[in-house]
C-alpha cells in the first residue's frame, strides 16, 4: 500500500515507465510518508484516439494519476503537496518541453482501513496487530 495507477495518452518506452514509477514512488514516500517497499505503480498507455477532453481528441500529452491511500493517514496539506509535485513530475517527464493537456488529473483516493490491504491483511488488521500482520 499505496497503489498508484497512471494512465497516459501516448505509449511510453520501458525506460520512461521505470523513471515514472521510480519518481512517483519517491514522491509518495517523501510527501505522504508511505513505505517504498509496498508502493505499487501500474502504468497504462492509451492511444490518443481513446482520450478526449471537452469532447475532442487530445492534442498534447495527457495523464491521469490515481493514488489510493488509507483514509485519515495524511493531512489535506500533505495531499495537496503530493498533487502539486506529482503533476509537476508528470509535466517534466511527459511534457517533453511542452505542456501537458490542462485536463491532466492527479486524484487522491482515500479508502477505509477495513476495505483494503495487502499480503492478505486489511490495513485495519495491520493497525491492531502490526507484529502478526507483517
Amino acid at each position: 500500500m499505496p497503489t498508484l495507477t497512471l494512465k497516459v495518452a501516448l505509449p511510453q518506452t520501458p525506460a520512461r515507465n521505470r523513471q515514472l514509477a521510480q519518481a512517483l514512488t519517491t514522491l509518495t514516500a517523501q510527501l505522504l510518508g508511505k513505505r517504498r517497499e509496498v508502493t505499487a505503480v501500474i502504468i497504462e498507455s492509451l492511444p490518443v484516439a481513446q482520450w478526449y477532453v471537452g469532447g475532442d481528441a487530445v492534442r498534447r500529452p495527457t495523464a491521469l494519476l490515481e493514488i489510493s491511500i488509507t483514509a485519515g493517514t495524511n493531512t489535506a496539506e500533505e495531499k495537496a503537496a503530493f498533487v502539486s509535485a506529482a503533476f509537476a513530475e508528470l509535466q517534466r517527464q511527459l511534457g517533453e518541453g511542452g505542456l501537458l493537456e490542462e485536463a491532466s488529473y492527479v486524484v487522491v483516493r482515500e479508502l477505509p482501513a477495513t476495505d483494503w490491504g495487502y499480503g492478505g491483511h486489511t490495513q485495519q488488521a495491520r493497525k491492531r496487530t502490526p507484529a502478526q500482520a507483517k
